[in-house]
């Protein structure tokens, strides 16, 4: 492998490891200012690689459209004990929106916070804070125990979970965005009461109508 090629992946590593999220193609771009994206992809296939050939407790995945330097799920429970944590505001916010409205499709969530759901979902279930289960063509979200054991939540129960956002920090069914119904139209309870058909009564037949007056 050529030098140049070497001292790309190594800078590549250094960005994931300090940037602490995944990073898109375009951001790694940017953030190592290589305008050649081909070396850039054939670089990360080389991390990936590299990393899957290692015996260690790291690595390098491939999430979507974007990249992070992260723990082998079989070893998030072990870092679990030592390592707080800490949440970006658009990962704690998924997190807040699962808690309070579980169970819950990841398809509405993408609707409340965008295509950033996705991502956010994969991070989440890294951190064993949310498990999700096939439901028809998307998942469905809960909390697990772990984030019950995390945030000090004395219930994995879904009320007692939200009886907590509510009691103790304060989260509002307004801030929690609750969602609209599943398929993204307004709730009945929000719509004007429909006007009643009237159906003509096929016994009954229609009035004949008068002849214009006669002129002359």
């Amino acid at each position: 492998m050529p030098a140049k090629v070497d001292e790309l992946v190594l800078r590549i590593e250094a960005v994931l490891f300090a940037s602490g999220k995944a990073q898109s193609l375009k951001e790694l771009a940017g953030a190592l200012a290589v305008e050649d994206h081909r070396s850039l992809q054939r670089a990360l296939k080389l991390l990936v690689r590299a990393y899957e050939g290692r015996q260690t407790a790291l690595e390098v995945r491939h999430v979507g459209d974007r990249y992070a330097l992260q723990l082998r799920e079989s070893f998030v429970e072990a870092a679990h004990a030592v390592t707080p944590v800490e949440l970006p505001p658009r990962t704690l916010k998924a997190l807040t929106l699962i808690a309070y409205h579980q169970p819950m499709r990841q398809s509405l969530l993408a609707r409340m916070i965008g295509e950033a759901a996705y991502e956010e979902v994969s991070r989440l279930r890294g951190l064993h804070l949310v498990q999700a289960d096939p439901k028809g063509a998307t998942l469905e979200l809960r909390t697990t125990r772990t984030f019950a054991e995390y945030f000090g939540i004395p219930s994995s129960k879904p009320e007692e979970i939200r009886r907590f956002l509510t009691q103790k920090l304060g989260v509002t069914p307004a801030e929690a965005a609750a969602p609209v119904e599943e398929e993204g139209a307004p709730s009945e309870a929000s719509l004007p009461a429909p006007a009643p058909e009237v159906v003509p009564d096929p016994e009954v037949a229609a009035p004949t109508p008068e002849p214009p007056p006669m002129v002359g």
